[in-house]
């Protein structure tokens, strides 16, 4: 082979490895580069697609989450809207027994007049047959256990509403607060609320005129809360006319609070 002729054949080898390395299978001219680059791209759009997808489910599932949240949030709403209806209704019914006829003898009436002169921060409306007993008479601040010293014009009250035709007739006490809230830890822990507190504070009376005499079934207790005020709360000695216990005495055919109540859970 003569020079030539092996200078010309290497030539046809370089020429022939340089084309095969610019052509694919097809043939094609891709660089190597380009084809590397759209790999990559390939490969990152693989990923964004997948970590959208995962997204997607993420998604779903809070939304899922917040809708179950939304429904129980709508169910808390209706029993509280259903809870203000039934309070509204005991106000109501409140301001009915607070306005009504006595059904007590005027025996009965003239001895509880005494008895509301004999006791201090105790009053007795013999129109309406009402007895108001204020808390700083009954209670220490922030408790519902009824003083010692208050248990005699308890235990003198119950005496009277026990005897003669007096009792036939029925028996609602009613607890009520000033707009103070709350705040000290030992009383919020027992009474959360003011709520509470007049409730506790009106069973606490009712058991104790229990236990001077009266039969449970004459009676029933509420709470007001600090919704009923008899004076303003911006004075702190009208303050404490707020907070107060009132016994009303019922026709034995009253339709008393707990009554109502019952009606509208129907």
């Amino acid at each position: 082979m003569t020079q030539s002729l092996r200078t010309k054949l290497a030539t046809w080898c370089f020429l022939g490895a340089f084309t095969v390395s610019l052509t694919g299978c097809s043939g094609q001219m891709i660089p190597r580069t380009s084809l590397r680059q759209s790999q990559f791209r390939a490969n990152q759009l693989y990923g964004q697609n997948k970590g959208m997808a995962q997204e997607s489910e993420q998604y779903k599932r809070l939304m899922g989450q917040l809708q179950q949240q939304n429904d129980q949030l709508r169910g808390n709403l209706d029993i509280a809207n259903k809870r203000i209806d039934n309070l509204n209704a005991e106000r109501s019914q409140l301001a009915k027994l607070a306005s009504q006829k006595s059904p007590l003898s005027s025996d009965a009436t003239a001895r509880l007049e005494e008895w509301a002169r004999k006791f201090p921060n105790v009053s007795f409306d013999p129109t309406t047959g009402v007895a108001k007993l204020e808390s700083d008479m009954l209670f220490d601040p922030g408790s519902d256990e009824v003083r010692s010293q208050a248990e005699a014009a308890l235990r003198e009250v119950a005496k009277i509403l026990n005897e003669g035709a007096t009792r036939q007739l029925r028996i609602q006490v009613v607890g009520h607060t000033d707009d103070r809230p709350i705040v000290k830890a030992s009383t919020k822990a027992k009474h959360p609320t003011n709520w509470h507190l007049s409730t506790d504070r009106a069973n606490s009376v009712l058991l104790s005129l229990k236990k001077h005499g009266l039969d449970e079934r004459r009676m029933r207790s509420s709470g007001a809360g600090m919704f009923e005020n008899v004076a303003d709360n911006k004075d702190p000695k009208a303050r404490a006319k707020n907070r107060r216990v009132e016994i009303y005495v019922l026709a034995p055919d009253a339709k008393d609070v707990a009554a109502v109540r019952d009606t509208n859970r129907e």
